[in-house]
């Protein structure tokens, strides 16, 4: 399951993935996403993994989809995870899903925000 974190507001968004996520995740995450960016331009995203299992399969291509499509419209996109291969992650992710990406770890979760926030 993919939710929308109650810290979100103006271009700067947030997602908690929790257990484990499915294409139909995707299907209420793009169109939220596609509005975000008609109504804003670009996006600055949180995506919280602390409690994220594994993507399946049928989502895979539903994510690889999701990053072509919004690659060039998300600024700045913080990664937020406590495990080895969720930072690993985040580089192999950065030319699929966003010009600017970073990891944060959990505890750091208010740097990842103020990062977002930031012009840096």
């Amino acid at each position: 399951m993919i939710t929308k974190m109650a810290e979100s507001s103006g271009n700067l968004v947030g997602y908690k993935a929790i257990g484990v996520i499915t294409a139909s995740d995707y299907l209420k995450l793009e169109p939220e996403v596609r509005d975000l960016v008609e109504k804003e331009g670009n996006v600055r995203m949180l995506i919280d993994l602390t409690e994220f299992q594994w993507e399946k399969l049928e989502a895979w291509l539903k994510d690889m989809e999701f990053g072509y499509k919004f690659h060039n419209k998300i600024k700045k996109m913080a990664i937020v995870g406590d495990k080895t291969w969720e930072k690993w992650m985040t580089f192999l992710a950065r030319p699929f899903y966003a010009r600017n990406i970073k990891f944060f770890h959990p505890d750091d979760i208010d740097s990842a925000w103020a990062w977002l926030k930031s012009d840096e």
